[in-house]
């Protein structure tokens, strides 16, 4: 359903201002400690992978090969795997907290037509040195996807969500985040209490394509 477009020019927040060139901005600076929206964001990505494996590898063996016990074996294997996946979540947490300090701390701008999320300069510092880390650490172990991921994580230090392409947009008031998605392009908005409302109507009143 498409929404009238939020009157915003009289808009006065708390973190959220009006620049001169049109544009809303603010920082946000979010406690790795007390908010759990990374840990929980970086889990589901391992838990849908893992998902997507066991109903691949389960339907071949359960339903063309009828093998209950195999389909059984596989299930608790899920779990093992689940639970490495969370305590490994858990500890790259904790090396993200140690690394940025407990803060990630980022900048965003919001205009009529897109909303960008982008990393703060001395942050885009550490996370290239976490990068090169993780990169020379999966060429020296022989995995390419570790390498790849140390390098895909230094070249992407901003996303910018364009409102005609979005199609959800998600509330999750309580993790002070707004999840703006497009079809190939997942983007994470922090945004203070004071603002949340504001921000969160301006960006579903400006997406036209709302599912």
């Amino acid at each position: 359903m498409k929404r009238d477009p939020v009157a915003s020019n009289d808009y006065e927040g708390a973190e959220v201002r009006l620049c001169k060139d049109g544009k809303y901005r603010w920082k946000y600076e979010l406690n790795m400690i007390t908010n759990p929206v990374i840990m929980i964001t970086v889990f589901k990505v391992f838990f849908y992978i893992i998902l997507g494996m066991f109903l691949v590898f389960g339907f071949f063996l359960y339903v063309i090969h009828g093998d209950w016990a195999g389909l059984l074996g596989m299930l608790k294997a899920f779990g093992i795997v689940l639970g490495v996946f969370l305590v490994l979540t858990f500890l790259g947490t904790a090396l993200l907290n140690l690394v940025f300090g407990g803060k990630y701390v980022a900048l965003f701008e919001m205009d009529e037509n897109s909303i960008t999320h982008m990393q703060q300069d001395v942050q885009v510092k550490k996370a290239r040195k976490l990068g090169w880390l993780t990169f020379f650490v999966g060429l020296f172990a022989k995995r390419p996807t570790t390498a790849g991921a140390g390098l895909l994580s230094m070249a992407k230090t901003e996303s910018t969500s364009e409102f005609q392409k979005v199609r959800r947009v998600r509330s999750r008031r309580w993790l002070h985040t707004i999840k703006v998605n497009q079809l190939l392009d997942r983007n994470q908005i922090y945004v203070p209490s004071e603002d949340y409302d504001f921000v969160l109507d301006y960006i579903r009143s400006h997406c036209p394509n709302l599912k």
